[in-house]
């Protein structure tokens, strides 16, 4: 297959030829040519140079968007501060988790993004965002209330059950440590109102989780009396470690009591 030239330029694909690095080379040029850049392929093993007055940008073209082409472009800033990676338009949508996530790394290398796409006949570069210094401590202040859902994960829990990178294994939750906590007690002492064990310290989240009963461990046998039901007795054996952490600690707080 033979590509051909429209009218701007630009290679235009017979059907069942992919796209070449080259392709993007046109509308990118365009772009910086609008901007009042004057515009070069391939000085100095950059991919594209341009030049207005002082002002020098680096563009690195690709097909995809590669941890190599961003070590490419990391190392372009030690040139200049004004370095882009231009790349296809992907076929995912531009609003999705996905695009965002890959947005925010490139904001996170200081780095500008443009993606090239089908227009008419041609090919069109669209800027997404410039390089930027990343404000760190904006970014962190946006996000207190993950860093606060975190700690106080960490607070929920009493030790570390779980192997970080584990896929499609059951996770142990500080949510899920207090329901053995309560089972425990339940187990161990019989039937208990959720007054009865918040004072031994099952926390004041105690009648939520016996009213939702998620793991269906739980039995109410009259109002604000609860046991454990048959799954519970069953499963909660599974958890011999956290059972004997609890039932000493509530030991130990007997003693000095």
């Amino acid at each position: 297959m033979i590509g051909i030239e429209n009218r701007n330029g630009d290679s235009i694909m017979n059907e069942g030829k992919k796209l070449q690095e080259k392709d993007l080379y046109k509308p990118v040029q365009r772009y910086f040519s609008r901007e009042g850049y004057d515009v070069y392929g391939e000085v100095k093993d950059c991919d594209m140079v341009a030049m207005k007055e002082d002002e020098l940008a680096i563009i690195e073209l690709k097909l995809t968007l590669s941890v190599d082409l961003l070590i490419q472009a990391a190392k372009r800033q030690r040139i200049t501060e004004k370095v882009y990676v231009a790349i296809p338009k992907p076929k995912y949508r531009l609003n999705s988790k996905r695009w965002a996530d890959k947005c925010h790394f490139i904001r996170r290398l200081e780095l500008g993004l443009i993606v090239v796409s089908p227009s008419g006949k041609g090919l069109k570069a669209d800027l997404i965002f410039h390089p930027t210094p990343f404000q760190t401590k904006k970014s962190r202040g946006q996000n207190k209330g993950k860093r606060a859902a975190i700690l106080k994960e960490i607070n929920g829990r009493s030790a570390d059950f779980n192997i970080g990178g584990s896929n499609r294994t059951k996770i142990m939750t500080a949510y899920k440590e207090n329901c053995i906590q309560i089972a425990g007690y339940l187990r161990e002492y019989g039937p208990l109102s959720p007054k009865a064990l918040i004072q031994m310290g099952t926390g004041d989240k105690t009648s939520s989780i016996l009213t939702k009963n998620y793991y269906g461990w739980f039995h109410r046998i009259k109002r604000g009396t609860y046991c454990l039901s048959d799954m519970g007795i069953k499963e909660i054996i599974d958890y011999p470690e956290l059972l004997d952490y609890y039932l000493k600690n509530k030991m130990n707080d007997d003693e000095i009591t």
